[in-house]
């Protein structure tokens, strides 16, 4: 059993930790931006493919105390390195991070720590000089208030990197992100989505994937996959062969994203299509002045423009209050909008049930939600009815 941490969003600790928890794993801590889980070498393959929260999956190594460079060194060094690095393994330090600590220099802890721990790869494996010709083993490091926690990084690239999202459009949103704040809403498959600002189409893409049970990873690689001393090849293709097996792409939830700009919802049903779910939505070129839906009950999950520009900082009022007129339009809905935009419930017309803040990327942002009432329990069983009887008829005709 091993100790693996996932880092995640501030303040959405408690969404990853329920996917964690979800898929059979003890939870042994949540600290700011991190959950700590334990479990076997399959645990951190399926962690890997699983997660859709989760910026990445650290295989923890060793955590200490450190206030000098020197206890750094020496409690780095003490580490079993070669329990986990081979002899012809590449390793750094990749990222080095330091809160309310008395060591605070990244590079400085990077430098020091690959010295540390070439310190103790000479005495075990009895060289001088290492190739670093195999494998890359890149290693995180986080000291929180002088406590050092030492991590493999088994992801490599970050877990938002799904594999789908070719062509960006403008103020993007992560894929893990988006997964988060959908996590935050009561939507289910057998409910409408709409999202009016699309973009890149994150919003929808991760809806449709998590519809039809697509686990995020199941179409790129990871650092991991190259350490079969450590995560055997087999854990990786039996891993993939099942969820596979679990995914329903015959699923046609209503998922539907628009935009003003043709030329971004392109963009977006192209990503859509790469990821495998282009089916599930209803791409549209359509203004936010044209949304109208005759069903009830249905979401609106979107991220908005917030004016980074002066002349568009002066269009803003006019778009969030077009957006609450419409939204308002709407028979028993809910909205779900993440803006740095602070007029918005000036100009939605009505005080949010509840808002939290949330960093996306490095701009400090709020994630608003206007609830809807919830719909009766019959029509929700009906709904769910309705989608069952789809999805076998479907099945029937294939």
């Amino acid at each position: 059993m091993w100790t693996y941490v996932a880092p995640c969003h501030f303040g959405l600790e408690a969404v990853c930790k329920r996917e964690i928890q979800n898929l059979g794993y003890e939870v042994s801590r949540v600290e700011d931006g991190r959950v700590f889980f334990e479990g076997d070498a399959q645990a951190g393959a399926l962690a890997n493919l699983c997660l859709r929260t989760a910026e990445r999956v650290l295989l923890i190594v060793g955590e200490f105390t450190a206030t000098s460079y020197e206890e750094l060194f020496e409690a780095t060094k003490a580490l079993p390195w070669e329990a986990y690095l081979p002899r012809d393994g590449r390793f750094w330090v990749s990222k080095a991070t330091s809160i309310r600590s008395q060591l605070f220099s990244p590079s400085d802890i990077q430098s020091i720590m690959k010295k540390a721990m070439v310190e103790r790869m000479k005495r075990a494996y009895h060289l001088t000089v290492f190739p670093e010709t195999g494998a890359a083993f890149p290693i995180r490091v986080g000291i929180l208030k002088d406590k050092v926690s030492v991590g493999l990084d088994l992801s490599g690239e970050s877990l938002h990197k799904r594999g789908y999202r070719k062509l960006v459009s403008k103020a993007p949103i992560t894929e893990t992100l988006a997964a988060a704040l959908l996590d935050l809403t009561p939507w289910r498959a057998d409910r409408i989505l709409v999202d009016p600002f699309c973009g890149s189409g994150t919003f929808a893409i991760e809806a449709a994937m998590k519809a039809a049970g697509m686990a995020p990873g199941l179409k790129r690689s990871f650092a991991a996959e190259a350490w079969p001393h450590l995560f055997p090849e087999k854990l990786w293709h039996e891993g993939r062969e099942e969820l596979q097996e679990q995914m329903d792409l015959s699923i046609r939830p209503d998922i539907q994203a628009y935009d003003i700009d043709p030329e971004v919802v392109k963009a977006a049903r192209d990503n859509a299509r790469l990821a495998g779910v282009e089916e599930m939505i209803h791409f549209q070129a359509r203004d936010v002045k044209d949304l109208s839906h005759s069903k009830k009950y249905g979401f609106i999950l979107t991220n908005p423009p917030y004016g980074e520009r002066l002349e568009e900082k002066e269009a803003l009022p006019a778009l969030y209050r077009t957006l609450g007129e419409r939204f308002a339009a709407l028979d028993s809905w809910s909205a779900y909008v993440i803006t740095a935009y602070d007029g918005i419930e000036k100009d939605f017309g009505r005080k949010a049930d509840k808002n939290r803040k949330i960093y996306n990327g490095m701009m400090k942002t709020y994630f608003y939600e206007f609830r809807g009432p919830k719909p009766p329990l019959a029509l929700s069983r009906t709904r769910e009815r309705d989608v069952s009887e789809a999805d076998r008829v479907r099945a029937t005709e294939g």
